[in-house]
């Protein structure tokens, strides 16, 4: 099934050509079902790449997902062309009054600020805070799995002495979590950051399960007891050439940039980048629509606070 997205978003014709089932908001409303209301809130200065990274993996599922993009109003976009944000954006004022069966919520190159000092911090709090009782599970991305287990919880990011930077083997650690339905023992996924959450401080956390972890990475996946938070220290959706756009650009610049592990074939920068984590990537997107939101989101996206809260209390 589809993903519903404005028609003329520039990812169309690529994830077209993916063969990820896409529809227009004009064949959408000829069908007799409820799409899922998913909003992004998207902190990425290359909003396009994100865009069409994050519409690929929620677009590998048979439900029917209806895209509402987010952008900030307190900060102003460097990258993405202002009528491109008019287009197909709309901000958290614009859409407080509604409800979502999901959110995701992107990373951001920020993770060297302290949180307080980003410009749009209370911004996001505000978001998240309305996520509670607005959205029926979020999940949160890299940079922004930090911040919400900081907003939280008070569990700060840690900086690390080298950037975390390649695709990493992971170990799951819980078989019957429905999060993890199909994944291997070792996975693979890919990270880009400077700073982690360390395990032990969210340990002790009753509320929190931790799912996934790295020897190289760290943490890579933890959830909330009931679903509704779900937090994601990589980068599943990442496309082939993420990461190495990402070490080209920085070796241009001069920046002192380790080459991305386990990623180009043989450690060879002229070669190909060997993709050893798209299917695990579209399992948690999958899983997540599924089993966090589809089976559990009332089928009018209306009474969401009301069946988020029974459901909060039923997992007690």
């Amino acid at each position: 099934m589809p993903v519903k997205i404005p028609d003329g978003l520039p990812a169309a014709e690529i994830l077209a050509k993916e063969n990820i089932f896409l529809m227009s908001y004009e064949r959408a409303v000829s069908q007799d079902i409820r799409p899922l209301k998913i909003a992004v809130f998207n902190l990425m200065p290359t909003k396009l790449a994100t865009e069409t990274q994050l519409l690929r993996v929620l677009g590998n599922t048979p439900l029917q997902v209806d895209i509402t993009f987010l952008h900030t109003a307190t900060y102003e976009s460097q990258n993405t062309d202002k009528d491109h944000l008019a287009a197909f954006y709309r901000t958290f004022d614009e859409v407080k009054d509604e409800k979502f069966d999901g959110l995701v919520i992107t990373g951001a190159p920020v993770e060297h600020m302290k949180f307080e000092e980003v410009d749009y911090w209370d911004e996001l709090c505000a978001v998240m805070d309305w996520a509670e009782k607005n959205v029926f599970s979020t999940i949160y991305i890299c940079w922004a799995s930090q911040a919400a287990l900081y907003h939280f919880y008070g569990i700060d990011k840690k900086p690390l002495s080298e950037k975390v930077f390649g695709v990493y083997p992971h170990k799951r650690l819980r078989f019957d979590h429905k999060l993890l339905r199909g994944f291997d023992d070792t996975f693979y996924a890919p990270h880009s950051r400077h700073t982690a959450i360390d395990v032990a401080d969210i340990e002790d956390i009753e509320e929190i399960e931790i799912l996934a972890t790295s020897d190289e990475a760290g943490l890579y996946l933890a959830a909330s007891k009931d679903g509704s938070r779900v937090f994601v220290t990589g980068h599943s959706e990442y496309s082939a050439d993420t990461l190495e756009l990402e070490y080209k650009r920085d070796v241009a610049l001069g920046r002192d940039i380790a080459m991305p592990v386990n990623y180009y074939v043989n450690d060879d920068p002229e070669r190909e980048p060997l993709v050893m984590w798209r299917a695990h990537g579209n399992l948690l997107f999958g899983n997540w629509l599924n089993y966090f939101v589809y089976q559990e989101t009332p089928y009018d996206v209306e009474n969401v606070a009301a069946e988020k809260l029974a459901h909060k209390n039923k997992g007690k």
